[in-house]
């Protein structure tokens, strides 16, 4: 059967249509493609979380109402803004901002603007209003864009595909859809911010939107390194962070705008704009109102290195981010991608939590299914009816687009001869490097003020993750009994209940003079290396019982990490993010037993222990300092010998001991000032010849 010139041409838009989100849909493809197969990557004994094959439920069940949820939402908040590197939040400078180039139409208007979220570094973006101004503060609506081609500029050269399938009302909207949602916003009578994700439109300051690892950039002093590499890790500056930052200040500029309503902001944005919706709306209590639209699920959590940053999904997923704006209201739209369950997971936990906190109606989702990864006429016109009630604009719903004359790039863009892009030091790496000077500079200082202690301790227990197992979480194995003539060793496996982690842990105690006193021994050699064992001894002589667990990979050479599509086609772990933003450091997960070792140690009913004193030596020094800081109310000493060890020298990130943000809390010297209170006795610093003996402990 021969088509019409009609059909066919419908035909053809259609497959440019599914050209056109290829990217997006790759996404998905490897999503289903890794339910399928067997990744090539080293197998753990704690397998490792990553963004496609895991599932991310809502981890706040049972959280008492209202008073446990404000705990467990400040905690979400917390562990956002340490991700982005934005806790301390940096100081705000001088947006200098710049609004040029009115366009006019029938009952909008458009106009051009930049500013300055860090000094030097601009956010751009377009500011649309109703013509007619209505004499009263407006809402003000940031949108945010996504993974559209090109960004604020997308313009779909095939509109008749969406046209067919009827995701669009009309042919402006199928071509531009960015644009339609903004001239029906500023149509309804709100002043809306859409501005550039890095990397996008006129956003080219730092060109490079999905990177990876670049030699180049890797330097160690502030001024010398860029993004992606060890020592931005180490400072937790990521484009994730750097966007988020963007959005923040996004606010800071509506709100500088005399007809915006400070009451009344509000945001909204797909794919990747739907990840920035959630993450400000979770973080910055100054946006009344948060539309995400089809990112919301407990499967993939967002594909993009602006998606994902280290630490950020520990102990939390898309639904807790999402369920941080509670109670202000909270909108969704799932659509036939990685959403396409939020109906029966994820939204009832939202819905449940809304109606336990007394505002039901705040929270709603549409679940358009049938259709690919879209913000369509359809998911718009949910919006639409969204920021109608709350917002109290008084359209009758539905509240439908109405045609428009679509811009043009050059309508759109910032940049003219009065008003020239950046160039020269101001782009690129010069201007990469100086923007990440700068916000490294303004962190230490920051850090380095009264508050700095409990900013730095705030970061040390989001890092690690896990406070102090209760006693009924820490199970364990009969003990194995070894006769040693003066002592005797038991030998057991204790089990963290919740993650079902294991910690084979050996026991040594003096047959006849047990002081009571129980020396927890860290290292990362095994018991019978020679100088380990002669402190030992002597302790055990003095009668002090030894417990020493043998701590998650010791010995190893390298951290867990995702493979590397460099080595492995089949994976995506291009950036530390994607490991570390699911799993714990290998230090981190070393902490965790010690945790669990010290939980035992203490509520064994047949020891009745006196006395706890924690010891970290060869190569353990670092996971003593950071245990003792986390047990510091449970234990009576510390005894630890640093070796010198600096996490600023790091120059990989799957390097034992890599932790991401350890430079920017302080390195080393940070670490052990949080020790302050517990006794202490701490080599490898001054004393570079010092080392831990039974005389140093027994002073404790």
């Amino acid at each position: 059967m021969q088509l019409t010139d009609h059909w066919q041409r419908v035909l053809g838009s259609i497959t440019a249509m599914t050209l056109r989100f290829l990217p997006v849909l790759a996404i998905a493809a490897s999503a289903m493609a890794q339910q399928t197969q067997t990744p090539v990557q080293p197998e753990y004994p704690r397998p490792l979380r990553d963004l496609y094959k895991s599932y991310f439920p809502f981890k706040s069940e049972g959280v008492a109402i209202p008073e446990g949820w404000s705990v467990r939402a400040a905690e979400i908040r917390d562990r956002i803004r340490l991700a982005s590197g934005l806790l301390p939040m940096p100081t705000k400078t001088p947006l200098n901002p710049v609004i040029h180039g009115k366009v006019e139409r029938d009952d909008f208007t458009v106009e051009r603007v930049f500013f300055e979220s860090f000094p030097g570094h601009f956010v751009t973006g377009s500011l649309y209003r109703p013509r007619k101004n209505p004499g009263k503060p407006m809402p003000g609506i940031l949108c945010p864009h996504g993974h559209w081609n090109n960004g604020r500029f997308y313009l779909n050269d095939a509109p008749e595909g969406d046209l067919a399938i009827g995701a669009e009302r009309w042919e402006s909207g199928a071509r531009a859809p960015l644009q339609a949602r903004c001239v029906q916003l500023a149509r309804m009578g709100c002043v809306v911010f859409h501005y550039d994700m890095l990397g996008n439109a006129d956003s080219k300051q730092i060109a490079e939107h999905r990177s990876g690892k670049r030699p180049h950039l890797c330097g160690s002093e502030l001024g010398s390194y860029g993004l992606y590499s060890p020592m931005a890790d180490l400072r937790l500056q990521s484009n994730f962070g750097l966007q988020t930052w963007n959005s923040i200040r996004s606010v800071d500029f509506l709100l500088t705008l005399p007809d915006v309503d400070p009451k009344r902001i509000a945001v909204t944005g797909a794919s990747g704009g739907g990840t920035q919706s959630m993450i400000l709306s979770a973080i910055d209590e100054r946006v009344a109102a948060s539309f995400p639209c089809v990112m919301v699920s407990t499967a993939m959590q967002g594909g993009c290195t602006c998606e994902n940053a280290c630490y950020l999904r520990i102990n939390q997923g898309n639904i807790d981010i999402a369920a941080a704006t509670a109670p202000r209201p909270l909108g969704m739209t799932a659509a036939d991608d990685w959403t396409k369950e939020l109906e029966t997971k994820g939204f009832p936990d939202l819905k449940q939590l809304y109606t336990k906190l007394g505002a039901p109606k705040n929270v709603m989702a549409t679940f358009n299914i049938h259709w690919k990864h879209n913000y369509n006429h359809v998911s718009r016109t949910s919006m639409y009816g969204f920021m109608n009630e709350h917002f109290k604009l008084g359209f009758k719903a539905p509240v439908l687009e109405s045609d428009f004359k679509v811009l043009s790039n050059e309508e759109l863009t910032v940049w003219t001869a009065d008003h020239p892009a950046p160039s020269g030091n101001r782009t690129g790496d010069e201007h990469e490097k100086a923007m990440l000077k700068h916000w490294g500079a303004d962190s230490d200082k920051l850090l380095a003020g009264k508050n700095g202690d409990s900013v730095r301790l705030r970061a040390w227990e989001l890092m690690i993750g896990r406070s102090l197992p209760a006693p009924t979480e820490v199970t364990s194995t009969d003990p194995e009994k070894q006769d040693k003539g003066k002592y005797k060793i038991l030998t057991q496996t204790l089990r963290f209940a919740p993650t079902a982690e294991e910690t084979k842990t050996h026991h040594l105690f003096p047959k006849e003079n047990w002081n009571g006193a129980v020396v927890v021994w860290l290292s990362d050699k095994s018991l019978g290396d020679s100088q380990q064992r002669a402190a030992v001894d002597e302790l055990i002589e003095k009668g002090y019982a030894i417990t020493v667990p043998e701590l998650y990979l010791q010995g190893a050479k390298s951290a867990p990490r995702l493979m590397d599509k460099a080595k492995d086609p089949n994976a995506w772990g291009h950036s530390a993010c994607y490991t570390y933003g699911y799993n714990p450091t290998l230090l981190a997960s070393r902490v965790h037993d010690v945790l669990s070792v010290v939980t035992s140690v203490k509520n064994n009913a047949k020891w009745s222990v006196k006395k706890v004193i924690l010891v970290g030596t060869q190569g353990a020094g670092v996971v003593a300092a950071a245990a003792g800081v986390m047990l510091k109310a449970q234990i009576d000493a510390v005894a630890l010998d640093t070796e010198g060890f600096r996490f600023a020298n790091l120059k990989d990130q799957y390097e034992p001991m890599f932790v991401p943000g350890a430079v920017k809390y302080g390195d080393i010297p940070g670490l052990l000032g949080l020790l302050s209170g517990v006794k202490t006795h701490i080599v490898g610093e001054e004393d570079k010849d010092g080392k831990i003996d039974a005389e140093g402990i027994e002073k404790l």
